[in-house]
């Protein structure tokens, strides 16, 4: 038993010695030598940085800003950063702030608060299709808003033309304004594929 005893105090002393630094005094022991950048206050750090306010004259580049960035932008949040990054991995940078309001939870009023705070990438010049000569001029359809669009700028949108252009300004006469993109589609001859593959292009103010 005694010599039990003994074994575990000289065991103490060498596990003493083992986390004590040189020159320490007894009793010192270090228990964190170090922060390292994965340590609970690296992060802490961390989620400060992302979580800081924007400042008075501070933009961010919607169309290549992580969620985390985005998330600082007022009203926005973690959840709805995620959706705006996913929308714009798969249909494309927004190129403008009319764009930004085919993403599912961003309405008109958001837009009206987040405009000061944005910035986009710039977009590149449309080329010409295969088999038109080099320089030959491609008209861009334009992001429109339904309740104010003129006939020349919905014939501009394509699978529009003239006739459907009419048809949506007499729709819109005869109903008032449109509440939302997808009420295009109870314009006459206006197809529900027609109207997906215009949801990037229009919107409604």
């Amino acid at each position: 038993m005694l010599l039990l005893l003994l074994a575990l105090g000289v065991a103490g002393q060498g596990v003493r010695y083992w986390i004590t630094q040189p020159g320490q005094a007894p009793g010192g022991v270090q228990l964190l030598a170090g922060l390292t950048p994965g340590s609970p206050t690296a992060h802490r750090d961390s989620s400060m940085q992302q979580a800081r306010p924007l400042a008075p004259d501070e933009q961010i580049n919607i169309d290549s800003a992580p969620a985390s960035e985005i998330a600082r932008l007022p009203r926005v949040g973690a959840r709805l950063a995620k959706t705006i990054v996913a929308d714009r991995q798969e249909r494309g940078a927004f190129g403008s702030l009319n764009a930004l309001d085919r993403v599912s939870g961003v309405g008109p009023g958001l837009i009206k608060v987040l405009a000061p705070h944005l910035r986009f990438a710039p977009v590149a010049a449309a080329q010409a299709p295969a088999g038109l000569p080099a320089g030959t001029a491609v008209r861009e359809s334009p992001v429109l808003d339904l309740n104010s669009a003129t006939l020349d700028e919905l014939d501009a949108l394509p699978g529009i033309g003239p006739a459907k252009g009419r048809a949506i300004i007499a729709y819109r006469s005869s109903h008032g304004a449109f509440k939302g993109p997808d009420e295009l589609g109870r314009v006459p001859g206006i197809s529900a594929s027609l109207v997906k593959r215009l949801r990037d292009r229009i919107y409604v103010r």
